[in-house]
């Protein structure tokens, strides 16, 4: 089994997630813990939590990665979105360590216009706090590639280091690279050229050692369109070719590569792109 997956659905319980995933043949897959549209969830019981470790383990899934939910901005103003971010983020921690998801990945945040300086600061000193406050969850935060929609940060390989770097806790960080975003943020990995230009660049600012995780997904919108316009494995602006350079990548080989493209009537459309990647592969 290879480290390709997709984002799988928690209805009817986290614990069904791994048995979907093993099913659309993910060796990997990534969940929310809790409603994404929702400030807060419940945490699992201890039966809860040994249950979907027990379904987990009969899957055979390397590695399921935890995504947080999209209303977290610890880039926010002080006031209300900020406390309600550090607590939805901080409970987040505590489900992951209770459920032995190890990786939660998560957006930034945005500055709002306060400017790039001030949103990078407020992201540093919330997770500054959060480690201080869950000191309970051992694994890793890993930032997100964003496409700069608006005033997101995270577009820049430069804005992830400094948020790792800003905090008291670098260790603790790790990046989810998205084709998607990074391509909307100007970063062209559709020619031989420029998929080693990236990642030396990547190495350089960041450390190859830091990717731990890719989002594979294509881009209905152009390069350096700064727009989050997620479309089908080789049918949208970038293309096969920038996936075939990461499928063939020695490596990555080990690290997670997790589908968020258009789901489709009943999920088929993971099996289809998942079955593109691996042909890259010649698998």
């Amino acid at each position: 089994m290879d480290y390709l997956g997709a984002h799988m659905s928690i209805a009817g319980g986290i614990h069904l997630a791994p048995e979907r995933g093993a099913k659309a043949g993910c060796g990997v897959i990534q969940v929310f813990t809790q409603n994404s549209n929702q400030w807060r969830g419940k945490i699992p019981s201890d039966a809860d939590a040994a249950l979907f470790r027990e379904k987990w383990a009969a899957s055979g899934l390397h590695e399921i990665v935890c995504h947080d939910i999209y209303l977290i901005n610890l880039g926010a103003a002080p006031g209300e979105v900020r406390e309600k971010s550090l607590a939805g983020f901080a409970e987040e921690m505590r489900r992951c360590q209770r459920l032995g998801i190890k990786k939660i990945v998560m957006h930034p945040g945005s500055h709002n216009g306060d400017g790039e300086e001030v949103g990078i600061k407020r992201v540093c000193a919330a997770f500054d706090e959060l480690f201080d406050l869950v000191p309970e969850f051992t694994g890793k935060v890993l930032l997100e590639t964003t496409a700069g929609q608006g005033t997101n940060l995270g577009y820049s390989f430069e804005h992830l280091c400094a948020i790792m770097d800003g905090t008291s806790h670098p260790d603790r960080f790790a990046v989810c690279y998205d084709t998607c975003h990074t391509f909307a943020a100007g970063y062209d990995i559709t020619t031989e050229a420029g998929y080693r230009q990236v990642m030396a660049e990547f190495d350089r600012i960041i450390g190859l050692d830091r990717l731990q995780c890719f989002h594979m997904n294509d881009s209905k919108k152009g390069l350096n369109c700064r727009v989050d316009r997620h479309e089908h494995i080789g049918q949208g602006a970038m293309g096969l070719n920038g996936f075939r350079f990461i499928m063939n990548d020695v490596r990555f080989v080990n690290i997670p590569k997790i589908l968020e493209t258009p789901k489709g009537d009943n999920d088929e459309m993971d099996e289809v792109n998942l079955k593109v990647l691996r042909n890259l592969a010649g698998k």
